[in-house]
């Protein structure tokens, strides 16, 4: 059997693009004895690994270059985009079985449900008139041109995987608008992959905190949120500790050095840190606390989960496959999006650790079939034979 995932874009081609989403997809169904590779357009680059086609992108729409490759079925990473909407096409056209990746959460269109759309748009802004400007687009042009173009790209594919259950539900709104219900039967929960590294095995879990994020980007994982977050959560519990792994901006590190003394020794910031070391804080740590506005999936989390973590955040229609993470036992998410309230559901979460409501084993027992690469690589090849 061959089956390869692709990705439109021109992403680098290294290690770390094989440590999640389509790269990591791929080395999973590897492990399965598949025949796989991953594809992208673009040139070579010296640190594309070896079981990565590049090719120019006019060859996505081809195919005959598609049927050159003689596959079994495609895992196709383009969010649906009108953009990359030939590229299904000629997957579809080649007679491979296509399995289309939304990496979302679902309210990419007013028809998936216009309250949440609107809440949605709020959250990705970043401010009132960037708010405006996106609403307009999107209920004119929006409607008018795009919805179509998506239309058409959805249709092209075999099965819809969305990556969380919420998302799944908006999906199902929005492709009964674009295709009725033969549209909406292709639609299939299929979450991202986590890495097989990210397993626990009974390490003692300390009063620990994880925290990682890209916080350069303020407007998403909010930097400015977690340190508030963090400065309240040290004023209430003298017990806990917190690690925030990834590349800090200079204002966390002066807010650091700012802290009373008492407080800053309990904070670590460790910059960007190696998947083993990821991997070590998530199996110390008793709870990952995510300040993001929004987030298509959260692999942190999700691979917080698979290390026996429990997960707090914010409970968002941004943050869809976070009401997923927290169930069973395996999180919290704060009732409102202030600091306060972040505050409290980690103090609530902790407490839970405390009370014996908390099980790292069953977390991980619970999320590691979900989630891990090998076993994301037995549902797509489940979901591809039943199909046959």
């Amino acid at each position: 059997m061959r089956i390869f995932t692709c990705t439109p874009v021109a992403f680098g081609g290294g290690p770390d693009f094989f440590e999640r989403d389509s790269g990591l997809l791929c080395r999973g169904l590897q492990q399965l004895g598949i025949e796989s590779k991953a594809v992208m357009p673009g040139d070579r680059q010296s640190e594309d690994e070896d079981d990565l086609i590049r090719t120019d992108y006019s060859l996505l729409e081809s195919v005959e270059w598609w049927k050159s490759h003689k596959l079994d079925a495609l895992i196709l990473y383009a969010w649906g985009s009108p953009r990359y909407r030939l590229v299904a096409k000629a997957i579809h056209k080649a007679g491979i079985f296509l399995i289309l990746n939304q990496d979302n959460g679902g309210f990419v269109s007013p028809l998936a449900g216009p309250i949440g759309w609107l809440r949605d748009q709020w959250n990705l802004a970043g401010s009132a008139m960037v708010f405006l400007k996106q609403a307009l687009k999107g209920l004119t042009y929006g409607l008018l041109i795009t919805d179509p173009l998506r239309a058409q790209h959805l249709r092209y594919g075999d099965v819809i995987a969305c990556v969380s259950p919420a998302a799944a539900e908006c999906y199902a709104k929005l492709c009964f608008y674009y295709g009725g219900s033969s549209l909406v039967k292709k639609i299939i929960v299929i979450p991202h992959c986590v890495a097989e590294r990210f397993q626990y095995a009974g390490q003692g879990k300390r009063k620990q905190v994880a925290c990682v994020g890209r916080w350069d980007d303020q407007i998403q994982k909010r930097p400015s949120m977690l340190m508030e977050v963090v400065e309240a959560l040290l004023d209430r519990d003298a017990d806990v500790s917190i690690v925030i792994a990834g590349v800090a901006i200079p204002e966390m590190h002066a807010w650091h050095q700012r802290l009373p003394l008492g407080q800053s020794e309990r904070v670590t910031i460790s910059g960007k840190m190696s998947r083993d070391g990821l991997v070590d804080l998530f199996q110390q740590s008793q709870v990952f606390y995510s300040p993001s506005a929004y987030e298509s999936f959260g692999i942190a989390a999700a691979e917080s989960l698979c290390c026996g973590c429990s997960v707090v955040a914010t409970k968002s229609v941004s943050m869809s496959a976070f009401d997923w993470f927290v169930s069973g036992n395996s999180g919290y998410l704060a009732c409102a999006d202030r600091v306060p309230e972040h505050v409290a559901a980690i103090q609530s979460e902790l407490q839970a650790w405390d009370c014996g409501e908390r099980d790292a084993n069953l977390i991980a027992q619970r999320w590691s079939p979900r989630l891990r690469s090998s076993h994301v690589a037995e549902k797509v090849v489940a979901t591809i034979n039943a199909h046959k």
